[in-house]
């Protein structure tokens, strides 16, 4: 069977664990060479440790995605050993959640820093080589809560719905060049994170999902691999959402 990425040099950002681990071992499978960039190069090796053992091709670059100049720093390193990157994934980001009566100034900076400010960053240092090779994907990585919102979740909203309509607006930019933009919006996702909660949360949370159960991080995964592929050459400026069906529009 053909692989789907064969190839291809894939950086993800925020991909020493989590989601974003899962999505470069997804891409690794279909033969690309993935890049593993958190903020700890330790981390990052760790992660590249276990890739290469499977078999697969990885390498591992730091990066702070809040400092602009550390961005491009790290995008000219894989560009200078590589010769290009033919695919970027957000997915670094954080959370802060607090009521908005009570949240601090440095709460709500932190997380639009990473997460939309962050994604800016990673854009805009590869857009750069991409638009020059006349190809590239950029996915993403928002939220159904930068969709419908949430009480207790003001900074993180506003951060994943700038992550998207980010994603739209390069798409219309971009487009001219063959590289396309789109938006992953993941819902109630079983991570780490969401293994903290109480049975009792969960439960309210499943109410309004209809496929009634939380989603696994190879449901954003999958749908990322979509996107980076050939199969996805006409699909641009697009929001996904993998949330079992809670926001419907």
């Amino acid at each position: 069977m053909t692989m789907r990425l064969t190839n291809e040099i894939a950086l993800i950002t925020g991909s020493a664990r989590g989601i974003g681990r899962e999505i470069a071992e997804t891409y690794a499978r279909e033969g690309a060479l993935v890049i593993i960039s958190d903020i700890k190069i330790e981390d990052c090796q760790a992660t590249v440790a276990e890739l290469v053992a499977k078999g697969y091709k990885a390498d591992a670059f730091a990066c702070n995605v809040t400092n602009s100049a550390d961005v491009d720093q790290c995008v000219a390193k894989i560009i200078e050993k590589y010769g290009r990157i033919d695919i970027l994934v957000n997915n670094a980001g954080i959370t802060r959640d607090g009521l908005f009566l009570r949240m601090k100034e440095e709460e709500w900076d932190a997380v639009i820093s990473v997460n939309l400010k962050g994604t800016f960053n990673a854009c805009k240092a590869v857009s750069r080589p991409m638009l020059k090779a006349h190809k590239g994907k950029i996915i993403n990585i928002g939220s159904v809560i930068g969709v419908m919102g949430n009480a207790g979740q003001a900074n993180y909203a506003a951060s994943k719905a700038g992550v998207i309509a980010l994603a739209k607006s390069l798409a219309r930019e971009f487009a001219s060049r063959n590289i396309t933009v789109n938006a992953v919006a993941p819902g109630y996702i079983k991570t780490a994170m969401t293994d903290k909660l109480t049975d009792e949360v969960k439960n309210k949370i499943l109410e309004n999902v209809p496929l009634g159960r939380m989603g696994l991080p190879s449901d954003v995964a999958n749908v990322c691999l979509f996107l980076a592929s050939k199969e996805a050459d006409y699909v641009t400026g697009q929001t996904i959402l993998v949330d079992g069906g809670m926001v419907m529009y």
